[in-house]
């Protein structure tokens, strides 16, 4: 099966804050293109050089997943990104394909990826999904600079994680992000089930690509600065002795593969909330006992 047409294979830009859920639906849309038959290939980039989604994502060994780590495409990794883009078309010619950005890049930028050559000769049209975490945005947490910024410059986005929140949240969340970004359709989601026809809709018959798109005006790029620590963690901690000292990390967010005193566990954290759960099999020796913790820098980048 494949959406591919005259006008150009279908790509997603996945952004959103840390911890939004952006990884959660990505692999949503691999499961539904294992499901469906579609050749999906994706990019992901880690603020950090742990680099453990392609073993969450379990595509270790497909070649078709490529992990841009160690730095943000949308500034640092801009041009490995459209080298890697372009090298996937090439050896693999799907018919759709997703970015992932890290928790700190801007969606904009990315975007602006596909309309450079020879990108342009075979990608269709670029959304800009965003994912938004309803509970931080209930609590106004980190809400102002990236975020904001992120989600400003959605094509479409996702209010996720709705089942942290009261029901009677949505419709202001909604105002809210009308507010922040007039006119911008929102999805409501939890864990960050969308479906997959909206974020990639059957292209018309005959379609013709269009050139008439012109590339708007490039604002500074001026996402606020981040950085990426690299914790080891003993084997053999107890559970409540790790949630104690992630905590006291007093991050944005963690995330990594323990040996506990109750076995293994991945831990996933977005700001004061942090869960440990069974992590998917498979997951390679050298990511045990190593967790990334991303917090803010003073001052913007």
């Amino acid at each position: 099966m494949s959406d591919q047409s005259p006008s150009g294979i279908p790509a997603l830009v996945v952004s959103g804050f840390l911890g939004a859920g952006k990884t959660t639906l990505i692999r949503n849309l691999l499961e539904d293109a294992q499901r469906t038959g579609h050749r999906l290939a994706v990019v992901s980039n880690e603020f950090g050089a742990l680099g453990i989604d392609q073993a969450l994502f379990g595509q270790g060994e497909d070649d078709r997943f490529v992990e841009l780590e160690g730095g943000c495409v949308c500034c640092q990794l801009s041009d490995e990104l459209l080298t890697t883009l372009h090298d996937l078309w090439e050896r693999h010619k799907p018919d759709r394909m997703i970015v992932e950005a890290s928790g700190v890049a801007l969606p904009f930028e990315i975007l602006m990826t596909f309309w450079r050559e020879p990108i342009t000769q075979w990608a269709g049209e670029a959304l800009a999904v965003v994912v938004v975490n309803a509970e931080q945005l209930a609590d106004n947490r980190d809400v102002e600079g990236t975020a904001e910024q992120q989600i400003s410059s959605a094509d479409l986005l996702v209010l996720n994680k709705l089942d942290l929140v009261e029901k009677a949240a949505a419709t202001r969340l909604e105002s809210v992000l009308e507010e922040m970004a007039p006119g911008t359709p929102v999805l409501h989601s939890v864990n960050s089930q969308v479906d997959p026809a909206i974020l990639f809709p059957p292209q018309p018959t005959g379609a013709k690509k269009s050139r008439a798109r012109e590339q708007p005006d490039v604002p500074p790029h001026t996402h606020e600065s981040f950085e990426a620590e690299e914790i080891a963690i003993e084997s053999g901690i107890a559970p409540d002795d790790l949630m104690t000292q992630l905590q006291q990390l007093t991050a944005l967010r963690v995330k990594g593969v323990v040996r506990t005193s109750e076995g293994l566990r991945l831990v996933q954290g977005v700001g004061p909330r942090i869960h440990l759960v069974v992590p998917p099999s498979k997951i390679p020796d050298n990511l045990i006992g190593r967790v990334v913790a991303i917090r803010r820098v003073d001052g913007n980048g």
